[in-house]
């Protein structure tokens, strides 16, 4: 239900479970307010300036972010070093137009090219570039982009949110995220459910007015200027959500999770070492997916080996016997790295990304592989490829790996070959998932739906069709399970269904009994199968 007077209740989707109840702030993506010109030259320094602080605040950003938010932010750095976009907008400076105009102008043109493009993944950049434009526009004019710091509960509303403008707010208050658009299986929407900020999208076109407003990212709803039996409701159902979380957190001291009588391991998903402090890893039973890809963001050069090795170590160490899975580096898709992927590929969602990028350069993925063979002598580490296709090349990276172990240990250096096993995200993998020689499978659902369902999952007008419970996602999860079941092999799923409670039931009747997911989400999850396993369905 829509409407546009106050007390109008608006209906989206949901991206993030939770509650907020607060003033409605607005975020506009452009940038306003005048400037005055100066000279030719002044008007070159200042965007010279402008940009060299747009790409510190950027890589700030990226270094704190980490994980594949950190990678997304890095296609803005490369932006802001592309010289050839720079030259063209310094020589229309050059023509006499204003430094900020000029600016907007070359970026308007670059974003209209890319939302015409007929591949997803450009139109899908074309917002990357828009929040890149107005970060420096608005430094241009003066405002430098503090953070935006929102009043207790506020609920922030906006066109749609670029994960940059996402990270600079502060949260620390609560708060929760409405989007007129936006998609539930965005990057944003990611970062949300991490950080637990509920988060609706899909909203359409509510008032410009300032409002009090009630988020139920639950139900899915906006409400503006609530009356007080509305507002009554509401505390309700939060507080009823709030004792549901707290009697979760209660479960997770239990030793295990169980489904008919079988025992289901919860593992959680780590972006970044920092993530070991969530209050609730403690309790998972390993670390189903580390990414490391947070390696490789706001730097100016790769990551070394000693640097790879002292990361890997440190949550090795953490985790004492439990499993430890680390994710070979997953560059390229949407996570371009400079120095590594391939620039200009047309699609490249299906290009070079993955381990089929590390095997194309070894120079770069035997420094990985040293630093893992090193950490692996600790005895709890598993080793996954990602984005395989054919078993060609699991082999030709186990052959790589080897070879590394081999020259260590000559070399006298503590050495050891893990466990390997690979990603399952590609349907010709879960397909021929029986021609894998691997010790163990992790399905990443994220991907693997994208490419079953040919739909971008960050394209928020596909969501309607990107659907993980659809019969040809759930039929390629059930054949790689029950290749697991009668190969002896553990298969776990480490993408975003394993953390939504409505995609249980059909995971665990999949035959999977190994989940991994975020540690805010572990409580619920746990609780979430403690109720299935009572007969109380999901709740």
């Amino acid at each position: 239900m829509q409407g546009g007077a106050a007390g109008s209740a608006y209906r989206g989707r949901t991206a993030s479970i939770g509650f907020a109840h607060g003033p409605l702030v607005r975020v506009d993506a452009g940038a306003g307010g005048e400037r005055v010109a100066g000279t030719l030259v002044e008007e070159a320094l200042a965007l010279r300036k402008a940009i060299d602080l747009a790409s510190g605040q950027i890589a700030d950003l990226a270094a704190s972010a980490g994980g594949e938010a950190a990678q997304i932010l890095e296609f803005q750095v490369a932006l802001l070093e592309d010289e050839d976009l720079i030259e063209q907008i310094f020589a229309s400076i050059g023509e006499g137009r204003p430094a900020d105009v000029a600016w907007r102008s070359t970026l308007d043109e670059q974003i209209a090219e890319y939302n015409a493009a007929a591949d997803e993944y450009l139109q899908a950049r074309s917002s990357d570039l828009a929040d890149l434009r107005d970060r420096v526009v608005h430094i241009l004019r003066g405002d430098e982009g503090e953070p935006l710091k929102i009043p207790s509960g506020g609920v922030v509303c906006a066109d749609d949110l670029p994960p940059s403008r996402f990270l600079e707010i502060d949260w620390s208050g609560g708060g929760g995220l409405a989007l007129l658009h936006g998609s539930p299986t965005s990057h944003v929407a990611m970062l949300a459910r991490a950080r637990g900020i509920p988060m609706v999208v899909q909203l359409g076109a509510i008032p410009d007015a300032g409002a009090t407003a009630l988020l139920d990212g639950e139900g899915a709803t906006l409400e503006l200027d609530p009356s007080a039996e509305q507002v009554r409701i509401f505390e309700k159902r939060r507080e009823s959500h709030r004792k549901s979380r707290a009697s979760a957190r209660a479960i997770l001291r239990r030793p295990t999770a169980s489904w008919r009588g079988e025992h289901i391991k919860l593992l959680i998903n780590i972006q970044r070492v920092d993530d070991l402090e969530h209050a609730d890893a403690q309790y998972a039973d390993g670390i189903g997916l580390m990414r490391t890809e947070f390696l490789l963001a706001g730097h100016s050069e790769l990551p070394d080996e000693e640097t790879q090795f002292q990361a890997y170590d440190a949550v090795l160490r953490w985790a004492g016997q439990r499993p430890v899975t680390i994710r070979t580096f997953d560059a390229g898709g949407d996570k371009p790295v400079p120095g590594f992927t391939f620039d200009g590929e047309a699609n490249p969602f299906l290009g070079v990304r993955g381990l089929r990028l590390c095997l194309a350069r070894p120079e770069i993925f035997a420094v990985q592989l040293r630093a893992l063979a090193r950490a692996a002598v600790r005895g709890n580490l598993k080793v996954m490829f990602p984005m395989v296709t054919s078993a060609d090349e699991l082999e030709a990276g186990r052959k790589l790996f080897a070879d590394v172990v081999q020259r260590l240990q000559a070399d006298g250096i503590a050495a050891m070959l893990p466990e390997l096993g690979i990603m399952v995200e590609v349907p010709a993998a879960a397909l021929a998932v029986s021609s894998f020689k691997a010790s163990f499978f992790s399905i990443g659902s994220n991907d693997l739906a994208q490419y079953v369902l040919a739909c971008d999952r960050s394209n928020g007008a596909l969501a309607p069709l990107m659907d993980p419970l659809h019969p040809a996602v759930l039929e390629l999860i059930s054949r790689t399970a029950e290749h697991g079941r009668r190969a002896g092999v553990s298969v776990s799923l480490c993408g975003d269904m394993a953390g939504d409670p409505r995609c249980l039931p059909a995971l665990l009747n999949c035959g999977l009994r190994e989940l991994s997911v975020n540690a805010s989400a572990l409580a619920q999850i746990k609780q979430t199968i403690d109720r299935l396993s009572s007969g109380g369905g999901v709740g």
